[in-house]
């Protein structure tokens, strides 16, 4: 039984320095990908900061477009309604003239 009680604490803190040992070495593992990803990150950014000015000339154009499109839409809903307006009115008219 002595034998245990000497023994077991010396494989426990043998087991405790190889956990410690495990964990400092994940630990600068993790630390050397982490830079490595900012790297990535940093450079990501950099290309995406340099293709702002053409999604902006994008953007632009297509909201230009966006509002010919409206106003021509309303031209030829303003031309429907006008030619409809003046069949009712000549309807009416022509009802109006019978009485």
């Amino acid at each position: 039984m002595e034998f245990w009680l000497s023994f077991l604490p010396i494989v426990i803190y043998l087991l405790l320095i190889a956990l410690l040992i495990v964990g400092i070495i994940l630990g600068i593992k993790t630390i050397i990908t982490m830079n490595k990803v900012e790297k990535v990150v940093d450079d990501v950014n950099a290309k995406v900061k340099s293709l702002n000015s053409v999604f902006n000339i994008i953007d632009y154009t297509t909201d230009k477009i966006s509002f010919m499109t409206d106003r021509l839409v309303d031209c030829v809903s303003n031309i429907f309604n006008k030619l409809l307006n003046k069949k009712k009115l000549k309807k009416e008219n022509d009802e109006n003239g019978k009485k």
